[in-house]
């Protein structure tokens, strides 16, 4: 039970810090398309795929304090940054978790806004469907979004790129 657990402490380790609870959510989801070993299950949400496992384990490591959660407000928005804490990394001391390769993928993800990884990740969710089938999926259920056909190709050229880094002669000199 606790080894899920682990998994997300390991990955907000990796990261270092993750703003806000839709990017935390985003970046399991596109883990778990890239084979990282997550176990949450997802449905499609108002802000993409979404799992309530997910936000659940969230609370539950916070409330162990082994994740610290601070809030920020912005004017009527709040922002929840997640960090690990000495409780959190004695606890990874218990639980080893390797993503491998699967480690330099979620630093990449965390370099992203949380905006740009719900297009990604729903990019994801639509991808068995023909290019404008998916294409129509994400201008109807993301109208509000306005997301563009530009930022629609830039989400599919990251997905290469995640997809590549999980290759282990990723970032190896060619001879």
């Amino acid at each position: 039970m606790l080894g899920r657990h682990a998994k997300i402490i390991r990955l907000i380790e990796i990261a270092g810090e993750v703003s806000g609870r839709k990017k935390l959510q985003k970046m399991v989801y596109i883990g778990k398309h890239l084979n990282l070993d997550f176990d949450e299950r997802y449905e499609f949400h108002m802000y993409g795929p979404y799992s309530e496992e997910l936000t659940l384990r969230v609370d539950e490591l916070c409330n162990m304090g082994l994740l610290d959660e601070q809030m920020e407000s912005k004017g009527a928005i709040h922002m929840y940054r997640y960090t690990l804490n000495d409780s959190g990394h004695e606890f990874l001391r218990f639980h080893e978790v390797d993503f491998g390769l699967g480690e330099r993928v979620i630093k990449r993800m965390n370099e992203e806004n949380s905006r740009f990884l719900e297009l990604v990740s729903t990019i994801l969710y639509f991808h068995h469907l023909p290019y404008e089938e998916m294409k129509a999926k994400i201008f109807t259920f993301k109208s509000k979004q306005r997301y563009t056909e530009e930022e629609i190709a830039k989400g599919q050229d990251f997905v290469e790129e995640l997809k590549a880094l999980m290759n282990k002669d990723a970032g190896t000199p060619l001879m």
